[in-house]
């Protein structure tokens, strides 16, 4: 049988599906809806506790605080790992040249 591709090189001929979003999308997408949900419960603690109750009440705060900061932090990182993800699935559906 002959071959009419280049030696040494082998082309797959058949186009494979997609899913859409990637699997790395809805990772990103799944992270991002838990920090989310997180962040609504830490809201609502706040909400529920007076700074002016106490030192204890206090430091409950600023512990919430530093969490929604690391939270914030952590939604920066997934929300470009979603964006990267979405990019690289352009380039391969041909959208977008790398």
């Amino acid at each position: 049988m002959a071959n009419d591709q280049p030696e040494g090189r082998e082309y797959d001929r058949t186009c494979g599906k997609m899913n859409i979003p990637t699997d790395e999308e809805l990772e990103a997408l799944g992270a991002l809806r838990r920090i989310k949900e997180r962040v609504r419960a830490i809201k609502e603690k706040m909400a529920a506790i007076s700074p002016s109750e106490g030192e204890k009440e206090r430091e409950l705060l600023d512990s919430l605080e530093k969490e929604l900061e690391r939270l914030r932090e952590e939604w920066r990182r997934w929300e470009r790992k979603k964006e990267d993800a979405a990019r690289e699935r352009m380039i391969k559906l041909g959208h977008v040249e790398r």
